[in-house]
């Protein structure tokens, strides 16, 4: 392994091996009878560790732990939960270089992007400490004289977290943070594209929790693959499962937790629009759909899909976006020169160029054509060049999510046909508009515009605060996760009626007497 850009130095940092045990009860690290994951970085393809594979038995002893530390913890007074979360914040921050080195290593995403994901989790923390004093319930008033009504939250129990290679650390964070604050535990499964990221947070939290006397079994962590998902969405014992990943893969967990009448978060696939107005400033707006499409290689669930651009200026635009491809750099992520890093892994480049073809053979229009880049940086075989198509918003393929840097430019003629057009689609995440005419922006806005569970003026698709509930609508999922008052989902609500009378009068005004 390369040590240019100061890899073995993080590894060292956060305190990984070369291979690791995949299965976590706090501080208690299980021994399997499953296989070695090898992880394999996409920027050189290098191998940067191995991870023994949980198993059933391991699963069943996981979650056993976490069913026992839930009935502790959940004792706790939230803002003492508060005060531990508080704490792996600041964990968080002493390690937030070496660990967004390891993101960006493992996952393929840009040093800064890596960075950037880390302090997503420091975010969390510091919400999640403020929540702590805030899980409130309302009051309402009795028809009854002498009665009293109000409902209050309490923790769920274990909370089972599947997440995606795309954000290897932040999606977990964003569940587990307020999970435990609100007085739950957590099981999290990670994709088994990037396991080492995974462990290395178990291994900052154990610290952590272990420093304040938290039960074993409130952090966990199960490295597997789909059969391990399966188990979770199936177990009875486990109420919500929060689950990032494709649409396909929401469905089957949708349909396993549903049927045994569960709870499901889900977070899915976006198709993301950008719609260019006549008004747009247009030096803005080009960086914001830039970035958007090429960000993490268009490996975000918020990246820029398409862009809807009006026919007055759409030649302008397309033109502008060819120069500016022009100018990418594209290489090894930890190189801060780079704009584009790699694809995630083989199987990424093929649907790439899969695409590409589908695009092609529907009768796209090539701006900026697609590759597979080779040579001297490229070893991997995983990184690939943007393209950018003008197409039919109809075409098959623009109706599905590429996971990869393409972008598809479509034309309209007026507001209400760029809004028709954003929204036909099955998914339903992230949307934006860029005008500076008030009218247009308040029309996406309103409840005829964006059907999206994202909607942004004059800034781009990806990208999202802490501080907003995040998620979308129809094949996205429906779930919102991080902040407004998302942290409910992680709770059950209860109502509770207080008669301080002598009496017992029935409510609806019904009488009964013995």
């Amino acid at each position: 392994m390369s040590d240019q850009y100061g890899i073995k130095e993080a590894i060292q940092s956060l305190e990984l091996s070369n291979i690791e045990l995949g299965s976590s009860t706090g501080s208690q690290w299980l021994k399997s009878g499953g296989g070695n994951i090898s992880s394999h970085s996409p920027a050189d393809g290098q191998l940067i560790g191995q991870v023994q594979e949980s198993d059933e038995a391991c699963y069943q002893q996981v979650v056993e732990t976490a069913q026992k530390a839930f009935a502790e913890w959940r004792q706790v007074p939230a803002p003492k939960r508060g005060e531990v979360v508080r704490q792996l914040g600041d964990a968080l921050r002493q390690k937030k270089e070496a660990l967004g080195k390891l993101v960006s290593y493992e996952m393929g995403k840009s040093y800064q992007e890596g960075l950037g994901e880390v302090q997503e989790m420091i975010d969390i923390c510091d919400f999640a400490v403020g929540l702590s004093r805030q899980l409130y319930g309302l009051t309402m008033h009795s028809e009854r004289p002498g009665h009293r009504m109000y409902e209050q939250y309490h923790p769920l129990g274990v909370v089972g977290i599947i997440s995606a290679f795309n954000f290897p650390v932040a999606v977990w964070a964003w569940n587990t943070a307020l999970a435990w604050v609100c007085g739950d535990v957590t099981v999290w499964k990670p994709s088994e594209k990037t396991p080492l990221t995974a462990i290395a947070c178990q291994k900052i939290t154990a610290k952590v929790f272990a420093a304040n006397q938290v039960p074993e079994g409130v952090s966990n962590l199960i490295v597997g693959d789909a059969e391990i998902g399966q188990l979770m969405s199936q177990d009875t014992r486990i109420p919500l499962i929060s689950a990032t990943g494709s649409t396909r893969m929401g469905k089957a967990v949708g349909e396993s937790v549903g049927k045994r009448l569960g709870r499901a978060l889900l977070e899915l696939g976006g198709n993301n629009a950008i719609i260019f107005t006549k008004n747009a400033d247009l030096d803005m707006s080009l960086i914001g759909a830039v970035f958007g499409a090429v960000g993490t290689c268009g490996q975000r669930c918020t990246s820029t899909r398409r862009l809807i651009v009006h026919e007055e200026i759409f030649d302008n635009v397309a033109a502008r976006l060819k120069k500016a491809y022009a100018q990418l750099r594209i290489g090894n992520p930890l190189d801060e020169k780079n704009h584009v890093g790699p694809l995630i892994d083989q199987l990424a480049v093929d649907m790439y160029q899969q695409a590409i073809t589908k695009a092609k053979e529907e009768g796209a229009k090539t701006i900026v054509d697609g590759e597979v880049l080779k040579g001297v940086g490229y070893e991997s075989g995983c990184y690939v060049k943007p393209a950018i198509f003008e197409v039919k918003n109809e075409f098959e393929i623009v109706q599905h999510e590429t996971f990869a840097p393409i972008l598809y430019l479509i034309r309209y003629k007026d507001l209400d046909e760029a809004i028709a057009l954003q929204n036909d689609v099955p998914q339903g995440l992230s949307s934006a508009i860029m005008t500076s005419d008030m009218r247009e922006s308040e029309q996406f806005l309103s409840h005829a515009g964006s059907d999206c569970g994202i909607a942004n003026v004059n800034i781009g698709t990806s990208g999202a605060e802490i501080g907003g509930a995040f998620g979308g609508e129809k094949e996205t999922g429906g779930g919102r996760e991080s902040g407004s008052d998302a942290w409910k989902v992680y709770m059950r609500r209860q109502t509770n009626t207080i008669n301080y009378t002598t009496k017992l009068p029935l409510a609806q005004g019904i009488k009964f007497e013995i």
